[in-house]
């Protein structure tokens, strides 16, 4: 009986885990933690009365050679190469980041929630023993791994409570249903504008002619007491709008080195600007918390401080004199980037809504975004206009931008903007942190939709953080599946900023949905559309009002129902439309149904008709 009601337990765990990620495995086991002592020897699964013992040393043993052990021949279904990969899976993560982590869990009002989390899950651990357990596991010869973890956990048993373990896990597989669905949806839905192939000798997304120099410098703002980084590209021909890049939180100015280098080579000058207090080095070697609450505030003044600079190069630079358009701004931003540029274009801050959220967000309905965007509690957000005239127009992709313009905020921003969302975007959530915002701007806007497209997937190979690829439960695509993609943005994104210059109609026509069809592949669709189908708005409209009446786990499982309603309704008019097309454009022969008698006879018939129409014509 025991070994039953385990067995109808891990069949939805493990395809709970399976669906979401192959580190999940990894990931839970450092939520467990560990302290010195006794290894571990057995797991105990309790749910109620009913219990059921699983041996570390039988997980061991399939982890390393892939044969079931005889005590774990039930749970054979579930112990596939997927979930042995898993158990091997080695997590890299840097020392420091790993205490920091540990000390926000510690310190910061939602970290106690995790803490709850993981009293509920596993009572004998806390956060303590999990920063001790890391440290233990990164001694081992294995590194950081689920086994490694549960060696050198203390006592000879951990017990895991079934309830809590079965909570999460539901809350966990409804938010990926609801993401896989949603893109599904949208695939579907904007699927269906795509017109005649281009015909244009224009190559937007191939290199440009000119040759292009970095020059990498550092400015102090005295006045903040920060240094900050940029790298300036340029040719001997610097033309048309400025373009800045921001980066996201973790990341540095080389995150979109690729893109400021095609936009370098077709005459724009780019500037790409590294923030001191959330770029790579922030995130190993800063003191205090993980996302400092002042960098919502700074990070547009970052902005707007070398934009200063730069008209004063502008002036009296030898190189630059004259070559810099400091009146037509292209900012690019991604995630916490993008947040960025929508601030300085007009979005207006809500700290009460934000409080509002915060002070009810639940672990397990929640994304990383959610929780990052929390930290911004504390900030002084009322300290003054952040916005920037000079910036007029926006590229974001993925950004963070949800509860913290409230629902009204962006309304303000009221300059061209493309938008890009990626569908398995384990960081911030498509709806919440990019469909709905963008649908309150109220500027001229456009959506690109890359299907199955993870947070990173835009960026440069060469220069992404390893660290931020390997976070468990948020898998990142390789470099190879994401390549059409980055050539699509080269074009995309060149077309868009060239909207601000004579050349404007030359290039539109790669803002379409056929340009972006021309880059999709099968692993990862784009998909490109100036407004979302009537169908998704209503469904964000309804799970806004869910959201305010039933628990995340209710408001998930209704909005998913719904995604799929929407989806089938789609399935049904394909199928409609597909007999239609098949139906034959002559008029049907309908002897060829007839039986044979009937046949037979109508051809005698026809015979008949056709000798008397004869005599007729002689006699005449």
């Amino acid at each position: 009986m025991r070994q039953r009601f385990l067995f109808v337990f891990l069949k939805f765990a493990v395809r709970s885990i399976q669906r979401l990620a192959p580190g999940v495995i990894c990931g839970g086991a450092i939520a467990l933690g560990a302290s010195p002592g006794l290894a571990v020897e057995q797991v105990t699964l309790q749910m109620g009365p009913a219990k059921t013992t699983i041996q570390v040393s039988d997980l061991e043993t399939f982890s390393k050679t892939g044969q079931v052990p005889p005590r774990l021949e039930w749970y054979r279904p579930f112990l596939n190469p997927t979930v042995q990969a898993t158990l091997q899976n080695r997590l890299s993560i840097e020392p420091a980041i790993r205490d920091r982590v540990i000390q926000d869990l510690t310190a910061s009002s939602n970290g106690h929630a995790l803490v709850d989390l993981l009293a509920d899950v596993a009572p004998s651990l806390s956060p303590e023993v999990l920063q001790t357990a890391l440290q233990a596991a990164a001694e081992t010869e294995s590194g950081v791994t689920a086994i490694s973890l549960l060696q050198v956990l203390p006592g000879e048993t951990l017990v895991l409570e079934g309830k809590a373990l079965f909570s999460l896990f539901s809350q966990l597989g409804l938010s990926y249903l609801e993401q896989t669905a949603l893109g599904n949806v949208l695939n579907n839905e904007l699927e269906s504008s795509f017109q005649a192939p281009l015909s244009t000798q224009l190559q937007p997304s191939m290199p440009g002619n000119y040759t292009t120099e970095r020059w990498s410098v550092s400015f102090r703002d005295h006045e903040r007491d920060r240094v900050i980084p940029v790298d300036l590209y340029w040719t001997t021909d610097t033309q048309g709008p400025l373009v800045v890049l921001s980066h996201g939180f973790g990341a540095d100015r080389r995150f979109l080195a690729y893109l400021a280098e095609h936009l370098a080579s077709n005459g724009l000058t780019v500037v790409a600007v590294e923030h001191p207090g959330s770029n790579v080095d922030a995130l190993v070697k800063e003191d205090g918390s993980l996302m400092p609450t002042h960098e919502f505030v700074e990070r547009p003044r970052d902005v707007s401080f070398i934009l200063d600079r730069l008209e004063d190069l502008n002036k009296n630079s030898f190189f630059l004199q004259g070559r810099l358009n400091l009146d037509q701004v292209t900012l690019i931003g991604h995630s916490l980037g993008g947040y960025t540029g929508l601030v300085l274009a007009g979005g207006r801050l809500d700290p009460l809504a934000l409080q509002t959220f915060c002070a009810d967000l639940t672990v397990g309905a929640s994304s990383p975004a959610d929780w990052l965007q929390c930290a911004a509690t504390d900030a002084d957000l009322a300290s003054g206009d952040l916005a920037d005239s000079r910036v007029t127009q926006l590229v974001v992709m993925n950004p963070l931008a949800g509860r913290i313009f409230g629902d009204t905020g962006l309304r303000h921003v009221k300059v061209p903007t493309l938008f890009l969302t990626s569908t398995s975007d384990s960081i911030t959530s498509v709806s919440e942190q990019q469909l709905q915002p963008f649908n309150q701007l109220s500027g001229p806007r456009a959506l690109v939709a890359v299907i199955g497209g993870t947070h990173l997937s835009v960026g440069d190979p060469e220069n992404i953080n390893p660290a931020l690829t390997q976070v468990p439960f948020m898998p990142e695509l390789p470099a190879e599946e994401t390549s059409q993609l980055r050539q699509y943005l080269n074009g995309a994104v060149l077309s868009f900023v060239m909207q601000q210059t004579k050349a404007a109609k030359r290039y539109q026509p790669f803002l379409s949905p056929e340009y972006a069809y021309r880059f999709s592949t099968p692993a990862l669709p784009i998909r490109y559309s100036d407004r979302l189908p009537t169908s998704l708005n209503r469904w964000l409209s309804s799970r806004e009002v869910l959201n305010r009446r039933l628990t995340p786990a209710l408001k998930s499982l209704a909005s998913l129902l719904h995604l799929e309603f929407i989806d089938a309704q789609h399935r049904i008019a394909t199928l409609r439309q597909d007999a239609i097309a098949q139906m034959p454009m002559s008029p049907l022969n309908l002897s060829a149904r007839l039986p044979r008698s009937l046949v037979f006879y109508q051809a005698a018939h026809n015979q008949t008709n056709r000798e008397s129409s004869h005599q007729a014509e002689s006699r005449l």
